[in-house]
């Protein structure tokens, strides 16, 4: 069964591959050279030479692998009257003039922005809770089962949705 990703997202996850792939080979240079050292049983160089090249062979099987898996979604074909995959919500806890904006997205792209955009995966409590509300809707999330509700005990409610697509140049 594939997971959803956004355009956004599959390109951030290409692009950590290609950075990957360019590092690569440098490693394996440092490799060669802490080789040529001699001893290997005692050059420190050489141990973390490995170590590097480990680790980035590790994460580019990994990403690949999720690569095979994810499906980019284009919110933008959506219906637009609810909650959906890709959406970005305004949410404001009733009683409260305080207002959260949250883009709904896939696991491999919750990160932190440089906005205050709080990326939210639609396989979280919140994002489960939050798939198929309609604007003006209140819901409450349901958190190690306990029911997640602003300080003053009200649902939180659907302010706004909007679907774009962003591309990362």
């Amino acid at each position: 069964m594939p997971e959803y990703i956004t355009m956004e997202g599959m390109q951030r996850l290409q692009e950590k591959i290609r950075s990957l792939n360019l590092e690569r080979p440098l490693v394996i240079e440092q490799v060669q050279t802490a080789r040529a050292m001699g001893d290997l049983a005692e050059n420190a160089e050489y141990h973390a030479a490995k170590e590097k090249q480990r680790n980035i062979d590790n994460e580019l099987s990994n990403l690949n692998q999720r690569l095979s898996i994810l499906k980019v979604l284009d919110p933008t074909t959506m219906a637009k009257d609810s909650i959906r995959f890709g959406a970005y919500v305004k949410i404001s806890e009733k009683g409260s003039k305080k207002k959260l904006t949250y883009h709904l997205v896939g696991p491999d792209e919750v990160y932190d922005r440089d906005d205050k955009i709080i990326q939210v995966s639609y396989v979280s409590p919140l994002g489960k809770a939050m798939i198929g509300k309609k604007i003006n809707e209140e819901f409450q999330v349901e958190i190690f089962h306990e029911k997640k509700k602003n300080e003053k005990g009200e649902p939180l409610k659907v302010k706004e949705i909007v679907y774009k697509v962003l591309e990362i140049k």
